[in-house]
């Protein structure tokens, strides 16, 4: 069967077609085509749309239902892990170190993944937004060593995870955790993971149906929250603290 999508116009500034026209199969695709500047990029996250495509495809669109998000102020890494946390000697830090994040995202292996959807024009395309802050990083370090990292898309006060990366055990939970520490504390309430996979849900992402989640973005993109560098916003801090509830 044909699948027949919507091609986006030109302008970059131009609307999307209305979420609820996404396809159910394969769900949440819902429009092609367009480019992957900053401008199309956060128009498209301040509806709850993000891009996804591999090599050698158009640029495809999507709007995922039901969505997965997780509840910054509610975020819990599991007990065990926590208690080997608490002797760590890692570092959390935000905005220090963004090309190599990205870079270790897409070239991470990933059980039942061939190649990586994070091409060379979507790793330019969110580095630019990165330049133009709207999109960050959290890493965690091992003195000079980059053991695991978060990057994603923040609008107003909502921010839209992207991808996570382990070089240690437990790089991607630590940054994840530090992520959502660092967004409690400043009265972020989610995080947008995406779409559902058992990962996500073994870490205490939750199902949000579209009309909801899309709700949600509506308010708090709107939210006001100048971009800029989160480096001179969040102090480094121990992982060894996020072992235990609190702010960082």
């Amino acid at each position: 069967m044909t699948i027949r999508l919507p091609l986006l116009p030109a302008d970059p500034a131009a609307d999307f077609p209305p979420a609820g026209r996404a396809l159910r199969d394969p769900n949440g695709l819902l429009a092609m085509g367009g480019d992957l500047s900053p401008t199309r990029l956060i128009n498209a996250y301040r509806h709850g749309i993000f891009p996804w495509y591999s090599a050698g495809e158009p640029i495809l669109w999507w709007c995922p239902d039901p969505r997965m998000v997780f509840d910054t102020d509610a975020f819990a890494l599991p007990s065990r892990f926590r208690r080997r946390l608490r002797s760590s000697l890692w570092q959390v830090r935000a905005d220090s170190a963004f090309e190599q994040v990205i870079a270790a995202c897409a070239t991470s292996p990933r059980p039942g993944q061939d190649g990586t959807w994070i091409t060379a024009e979507m790793r330019a395309a969110y580095v630019q937004l990165h330049r133009h802050g709207h999109a960050h990083s959290v890493e965690v370090f091992e003195g000079d060593r980059l053991v695991g990292g978060i990057y994603g898309v923040a609008v107003g006060r909502m921010f839209f995870g992207e991808s996570m990366f382990s070089a240690q055990s437990g790089g991607s939970k630590v940054a994840l955790a530090g992520l959502a520490r660092i967004l409690s504390t400043w009265g972020w309430p989610l995080i947008d993971a995406q779409v559902e996979n058992p990962h996500l849900a073994s870490l205490g992402a939750r199902r949000l149906p579209r009309p909801a989640f899309l709700a949600e973005v509506a308010r708090w993109a709107e939210k006001p929250d100048e971009p800029g560098s989160w480096a001179s916003r969040v102090a480094p801090f121990p992982a060894a603290c996020l072992a235990d509830p609190g702010p960082a």
